[in-house]
């Protein structure tokens, strides 16, 4: 600690005033400059249904017999389309339930023919039961 003249450290100390000494000038506010708003381009509605539809269809396709799928690759194809020019935005969502409805459509309709033959064959000739 260095010295200062006329500091005593036992002698107390007179209080501080947390009163302003005198009155302040008017606080000046300068205005802001104008601030420029870009709104975003609104979502597709039919590129965000169809990536919906390639998930469901991933998820659960096989026992919607692929109709999750080709709505996907239906609604993605409608939402390519209006993302084109960029007053939508959604490309993205759109390509992906293209994808999704692309790679799963093919199994989830090679899966219902299976089926669907399979129990009209099965229907249409039965196994002959042996009787005793």
């Amino acid at each position: 600690m260095s010295y200062q003249p006329g500091y005593d450290p036992t002698r107390p100390q007179p209080p501080i005033s947390v009163v302003p000494a005198g009155p302040y000038p008017p606080i000046q506010y300068q205005p802001l400059p104008p601030q420029m708003v870009v709104q975003a381009a609104p979502s597709s509605d039919l590129a965000t249904a169809s990536m919906v539809l390639g998930i469901l269809g991933f998820l659960g396709g096989w026992c919607l017999f692929g109709l999750p799928c080709v709505l996907a690759v239906i609604l993605g194809h409608i939402g390519l389309h209006e993302t084109r020019d960029g007053r939508k935005s959604g490309r993205g969502m759109a390509v992906t339930g293209l994808i999704l409805g692309y790679v799963f459509v093919g199994p989830m309709i090679a899966l219902t023919v299976l089926v669907f033959f399979g129990g009209v064959i099965g229907a249409a000739s039965p196994t002959p039961t042996s009787t005793p």
